[in-house]
């Protein structure tokens, strides 16, 4: 499996698509809006800001669906807004977007992976970065507190297996490309690299059905799994189905609904996020 080619949200518009699947980002960027408005007002006022007449927008997120933009359209509409309370002229506004060539989304992008190289330099003093990402509440590396998402593919997949779908060598060679950092790692990153000055750590959970719920709407247990099955299916299926055949993709997420259901019927299952800001020295 070549990772570079399979690792990248599924693309369209459809049932599986990332598009149609990304309300949990969705939560945890409104969980987040109140500190990425703070250190954008904080950058509006700096020095090196009010003496520049292009401000650069990278988003490092995987850059497919509504997410994106939306967030990008919020900084825009903040920096403006702020610009005209202020009697100023908004600067020019330039988009980098973020993602894996070969993305469906991305084809007028071939040239990113130089952005890449270049983000140390691009980021000019006082710039600000705002990120968040899963993480995990303790030091302790065999914590499987964000390992579980995939501990429920894990045994969706054993459970296909028994049926005849794949083989169990299949499973044992395949590798999931993640990690949920620790605070204490990010920062001790961050200190390391040496580019960036730490101005926010901090951590927050959310539940894997978030942003599901509406008004006085009870959903039970197996339609909180069928949406979690959904975003966890628009995450991970080019890197199952490159792995294990796109033949199997609905008995494998069929028993990964099963699986939800058994884990929600014993307890409320969450993320560990993490958000931290940063200023470029």
């Amino acid at each position: 499996m070549e990772v570079n080619r399979v690792l990248h949200m599924n693309g369209g518009e459809g049932e599986a698509s990332y598009a149609s699947n990304s309300s949990l980002q969705r939560a945890v960027i409104t969980m987040v809006k109140p500190i990425l408005e703070e250190t954008i007002l904080d950058l509006v006022s700096d020095e090196a800001f009010l003496a520049s007449k292009v401000l650069c927008i990278a988003d490092l997120g995987c850059s497919s669906g509504p997410n994106s933009l939306s967030v990008i359209s919020h900084i825009v509409d903040t920096i403006t807004t702020t610009c005209h309370k202020q009697h100023r002229q908004p600067p020019e506004f330039q988009v980098l977007l973020n993602d894996l060539p070969g993305n469906d989304f991305n084809t007028v992008f071939k040239s990113l992976p130089s952005f890449y190289d270049k983000l140390k330099r691009e980021v000019i003093k006082g710039g600000r970065a705002v990120l968040t990402l899963t993480g995990r509440r303790t030091d302790d590396p065999s914590c499987d507190e964000n390992c579980v998402p995939w501990k429920m593919i894990t045994l969706a997949l054993k459970d296909i297996a028994e049926e005849g779908h794949i083989e169990e060598a299949q499973i044992d060679s395949f590798n999931f490309p993640y990690y949920a950092p620790s605070a204490t790692e990010v920062q001790d990153i961050i200190l390391l690299q040496g580019s960036f000055s730490l101005t926010r750590l901090e951590g927050f959970e959310i539940g894997w059905d978030s942003n599901m719920t509406t008004g006085n709407t009870s959903f039970d247990n197996l339609m909180r799994a069928r949406y979690v099955s959904k975003y966890v299916r628009a995450i991970s299926e080019p890197m199952l189905s490159s792995h294990f055949g796109a033949f199997v993709m609905d008995a494998l997420f069929r028993r990964h609904i099963e699986r939800v259901v058994e884990l929600y019927n014993k307890e409320e299952p969450k993320f560990n996020s993490l958000v931290i800001t940063l200023i470029r020295k």
